[in-house]
């Protein structure tokens, strides 16, 4: 074969015969990417805003006397809670005041654990 039989292939084989094209519809070439937000909203974003109600009950539950930790890994007690922030009692008279968001976590109350043992 010389380079002309193959050019003449090659433009045979590039030629289609008109109103015979075989393309996908648009939204098949979109359903990859509607898929891939479907899996990033279900493990990233979905987990994460649960996450985030779950702290901000968690904040709003905040009451005098609860053993907390907070995210600088403090334990303490609260003395006192304000509208945006809290006095944790770290030690005899030590006292912080935190962010009411810079709680992380809820021990049992000291007069919880009381009811309990009793």
């Amino acid at each position: 074969m010389n380079l002309t039989n193959l050019l003449f292939l090659a433009q045979a084989a590039a030629a289609s015969p008109a109103g015979t094209t075989t393309q996908p519809p648009a939204f098949m070439s979109i359903l990859p990417l509607i898929f891939v937000f479907v899996i990033f909203y279900f493990l990233l974003i979905r987990p994460q805003q649960k996450k985030a109600k779950e702290h901000l009950k968690l904040v709003e539950s905040l009451k005098t006397g609860d053993k907390v930790v907070t995210s600088a890994g403090i334990h303490g007690i609260i003395a006192n809670v304000k509208d945006k922030t809290i006095i944790v009692k770290v030690a005899d008279n030590v006292k912080l005041e935190f962010d009411r968001a810079a709680v992380t976590a809820v021990e049992k109350s000291p007069e919880t654990l009381e009811v309990v043992k009793s």
